[in-house]
């Protein structure tokens, strides 16, 4: 269906009535007409400068010759989510997203779409509502905001919103002072747009890029940026000539783009969110068209080609100046691709930034974001502390009760039994601030911010909840984290034949439904 479903024949006259109210004239109501979809909201950052982004896009359309209409979706910020229970609704909100897309254009159809947003779920939501509809589609966002500066130790360090949480986590054990905690809080995201390193946001603004769903350079353009406001409303033209050529979304995201997404996340180290999402995206163009054996093989053979925060002090921005996604795609092109930046050197390009483990924890598969995991925790042994929600884990870590060797076991926090797949920031972001980085490893059924970093393993399948094998892993077991090896194991004796815990939930609403109906990480968590 398309806008002519509304528009033509006379017993569409109810219709036209309605759309002169809106001021449509003679001369529109023979244009194609433009769907604006919105994420704006006033709580997350990097939606703070949307309406301006909407309105340069729909500059472009009204410009080349199309109608715009512009409509809203809802989103969740996951910084001002994380560690509290309203974290269960992070993930949960992508197929809300989705559906609102889908049921907006299903009763009001028209011609082409432009998907305007920033954000973990946010973005993949509207693009899994997009397939579904199958029209032209250009997504752009907000863009990054600029890293943030501190004084450690007599020098300005480049911090993003991960270096927060390592703070909070810090001062919880007595290890800043509230002064410098202060410091952190006022000057760690100095502008709009979203959070300055290679996290969930930036890393879906990456993907879509790469999926070939937006003009260049738009994944990396800063937010403040004038470039930014150009990128919008060329980004309105763009609609334009793909709504001429009949180009849909699905003659764009294909299997091959799919995988040249996969071969992207992996030379930029992206975060491990970019698995889920990816998977559910690919759900929509086709069930099964990539699983978790596309990563693994994509992985091995790809080199990460440029190493951003929170896995180093080089952020988003700085890889915008070098060219952007252009220049890392063709890059990768090389027989023998070089590094993209000065902070990560060619003797360490073997392969990708995102690795899936499997053993007798994760038989059906795990994420670790290999790029972010210092050398000496890349083969670990541990022993087991196990905890079955992601509070009793933090408020084990800073009191203290987290020592080196140890391996942290978060569970029950799966898309089913959490229910809604938390991110783990917090307590990762605090063995870090305890100086554990190095000696404590974590591994859980729920997921990572993309501002992780450390020895830290999620998307555990099957989850505790549904009887995996997490759920019977207990304090003192030893536990195996070999990265380069792909394994995750527990290496105690005659562990497989324990009955696993359980734990129960009282839930209600939309989450309770969410609950009864996601399936599990390793088919990128979509409903069934």
């Amino acid at each position: 269906m398309n806008s002519d479903t509304l528009k033509l024949g006379a017993s569409r006259l109810p219709h036209r009535s309605l759309f002169r109210s809106l001021g449509i004239t003679d001369s529109e109501m023979k244009k194609p007409f433009i769907a604006v979809v919105n994420s704006k909201n006033d709580l997350i950052p990097g939606h703070a400068d949307l309406d301006k982004i909407a309105d340069a896009v729909k500059a472009g359309i009204l410009g080349n010759g199309g109608v715009p209409f512009e409509f809203a979706t809802i989103g969740v910020c996951d910084g001002l989510a994380m560690n509290h229970g309203g974290m269960r609704y992070s993930l949960a909100s992508r197929e809300i997203i989705a559906d609102s897309v889908e049921t907006m254009l299903m009763a009001h159809p028209l011609d082409g779409i432009v998907l305007v947003g920033s954000c973990d779920k946010i973005v993949p939501g509207m693009i899994m509502g997009a397939l579904r509809l199958n029209l032209p589609t250009v997504f752009v966002s907000a863009g990054p905001m600029q890293a943030g500066t501190v004084n450690v130790d007599g020098e300005l360090r480049r911090i993003g919103l991960n270096e927060t949480f390592e703070a909070a986590g810090a001062y919880a054990l007595g290890k800043l002072s509230e002064e410098k905690l202060n410091e952190y809080e006022m000057k760690s995201c100095p502008t709009c747009g979203s959070c300055s390193g290679m996290y969930t946001a930036n890393s879906l603004g990456c993907i879509a890029e790469a999926l070939g769903l937006t003009v260049p350079l738009c994944a990396t353009a800063p937010a403040v940026s004038s470039e930014r406001r150009r990128i919008a409303k060329m980004s309105g033209e763009l609609i334009m000539e793909r709504v001429e050529q009949q180009k849909n979304i699905r003659d764009i995201v294909t299997l091959d783009s799919l995988r040249r997404a996969i071969k992207l996340d992996m030379a930029l180290g992206c975060s491990t969110n970019t698995v889920l999402h990816l998977l559910a995206i690919s759900h929509e163009v086709e069930e099964g068209a990539i699983t978790l054996n596309d990563f693994e093989t994509i992985g091995a053979k790809t080199p990460q080609l440029v190493k951003l925060n929170p896995a180093s002090e080089t952020f988003i921005t700085d890889l915008h100046d070098v060219g952007g996604i252009p220049r890392v795609l063709e890059e990768l092109e090389k027989e023998n691709p070089q590094p993209l930046l000065p902070n990560y050197q060619p003797e360490k390009l073997t392969t990708g930034g995102l690795t899936i483990l499997r053993g007798n924890i994760a038989p059906n598969g795990a994420v670790v974001k290999r790029g972010a995991v210092a050398e000496s925790m890349q083969n670990f042994v541990g022993t087991a502390r196990v905890f079955n929600s992601e509070e009793e884990a933090y408020s084990a870590i800073t009191d203290g009760k987290i020592t080196a060797g140890n391996i942290v076991v978060i569970r029950f926090e799966g898309p089913s039994g959490g229910p809604g797949m938390r991110e783990m920031l917090s307590p990762t972001a605090a063995i870090m601030g305890a100086g554990l980085g190095e000696s404590v490893a974590l591994i859980t059924d729920g997921r990572f911010s993309g501002a992780t970093r450390g020895a830290c393993v999620g998307h555990i399948s099957p989850e505790a909840a549904a009887g995996g094998a997490i759920a019977k892993i207990m304090d003192g077991d030893k536990i195996e984290i070999n990265i380069p090896e792909q394994k995750l194991n527990v290496l105690t004796p005659d562990f497989e034949n324990r009955t696993p815990a359980t734990v129960t939930k009282n839930l209600k609403g939309y989450i309770k439904r969410y609950a009864s109906l996601v399936t599990s990480a390793d088919k990128g968590a979509v409903l069934k």
